[in-house]
């Protein structure tokens, strides 16, 4: 735990980490006007599109494109939250539509939103009060496998063995 919560290590394949570069990681987005300059330069096609983020362990906002590997945005660092965000206009403002912790190479525990609502609420953008889609990753105590939980089914879908009811995907962090 960092103190400002859980944070998450890279916990995907091997080669997908290999990829980050120095400097490779997603756009810093620190405030409003880094966010407003950011999207500035999306064009209509992108922001139809969720884009990956991750929130660092400074506690601020990564963005890159949607098809991006969350561990590049993070430029291979641990993080406190990952997923996928997309941004809609309400009232001539920039807002989060949706939100989700859908990254399995980090696999946040649904408890990240906290990490994400305060990035989202240091840059001033509208968001949601909660992830808008949640998903529940966990690890199979049997074969080791990385799950998601579908409809509270707790159930490896590798081995078939119970999976536990805590998160549970990285017992070094």
């Amino acid at each position: 735990m960092s103190a400002r919560g859980r944070c998450y290590r890279y916990v995907g394949p091997v080669d997908l980490k290999a990829a980050v570069r120095p400097g490779s990681g997603g756009c810093r987005i620190g405030s409003a006007a880094d966010f407003g300059s950011w999207v500035a330069e999306r064009s209509a096609v992108e922001l139809a599109e969720p884009f990956t983020f991750v929130v660092g362990m400074d506690g601020v906002l990564r963005l890159a494109p949607r098809r991006s590997e969350h561990v590049v945005c993070a430029g291979g660092a641990m993080v406190l939250s990952a997923g996928e965000i997309r941004f809609i206009r309400e009232a001539g403002r920039w807002a989060v539509g949706e939100v989700s912790n859908h990254s399995t190479g980090y696999c946040p525990d649904v408890s990240s939103w906290s990490e994400v609502a305060r990035a989202l609420d240091n840059v001033e953008l509208g968001r949601p009060s909660g992830f808008t889609h949640e998903v529940v990753f966990r690890r199979c105590s049997g074969c080791q496998e990385h799950n998601i939980v579908r409809e509270e089914d707790f159930v490896c879908v590798f081995c078939g063995g119970d999976l536990p009811e805590a998160w549970n995907v990285d017992s070094t962090v």
